[in-house]
Order: structure tokens, then sequence, then C-alpha cells
């Protein structure tokens, strides 16, 4: 059996706020839960599943979502009408702008228990 990706748990004060945050995002089906998780199925069956540890502050962690270029501009487009703030760069330089890196586009923002997304359209590297 090869070895792939199936699931990562990310902290968050709001389980359910921060799946139904990246299931409309990114336009996927609605969140699942089960047991202390709720989870969100990306295709190719991995699953992000969201917990709410019993902690005060949660480590900030970063997540890269590929997409092709028709769903990069759906994706963009919610997240302006939510008025969410976006940069192109992660130092958070470049605010309300995409880059074009590696041949595509892509851009950053944070989750609502304050992990960084970025979602682009080309992998990094050769």
């Amino acid at each position: 059996m090869p070895v792939t990706f199936n699931h990562s748990i990310l902290a968050a004060k709001d389980r359910h706020a921060s799946a139904q945050f990246l299931a409309d995002i990114l336009d996927l089906a609605a969140p699942t839960s089960w047991g202390p998780f709720t989870s969100v199925e990306l295709d190719g069956g991995v699953t992000i599943q969201f917990a709410e540890p019993p902690v005060d502050e949660i480590q900030m962690q970063h997540y890269a979502f590929l997409v092709d270029d028709e769903r990069f501009d759906a994706v963009l487009a919610r997240v302006q009408e939510r008025g969410i703030p976006y940069t192109a760069d992660p130092q958070l330089q470049l605010a309300q702008q995409i880059n074009t890196n590696h041949g595509g586009r892509g851009f950053y923002f944070f989750d609502p228990a304050g992990h960084g997304f970025e979602v682009l359209t080309r992998p990094y590297g050769g």
C-alpha cells in the first residue's frame, strides 16, 4: 500500500465554527461530527478534523490547499465577499493582493482559530 495523507487535527476554540468556515470558503460538503471532532472532507480521501483542546492559547498551524484556477477564483471571491483579510505573502506585507509564484497564483488568510491557510494553483518546487 502506498503512503498517502489521510487526516490532520486542528485545534479550535469552536470546532463547529472553524469547520464550517473551511467548508464554506473552499465550497466543500457540510462538516460532520464524531466524538470530539468536527470534520471537513477534502478530495482524495483527506480529512481535516477540528477539536477543542483544553488550552487557553492555540498554536498557529499552516495548511496549503492546491486548487485549479476556477476554484481559486471562487475561493478568492468568497474571501473578498466576506471581508476576510488576505495577503500575497506569508510575511503579511502584501495585503489584499495575490501572488504569482511558481507560475500560478496564491494567497494567505487566517481561519477563526488563527490558523494560516494558503490557496495556490501550482505546487512549489519541481
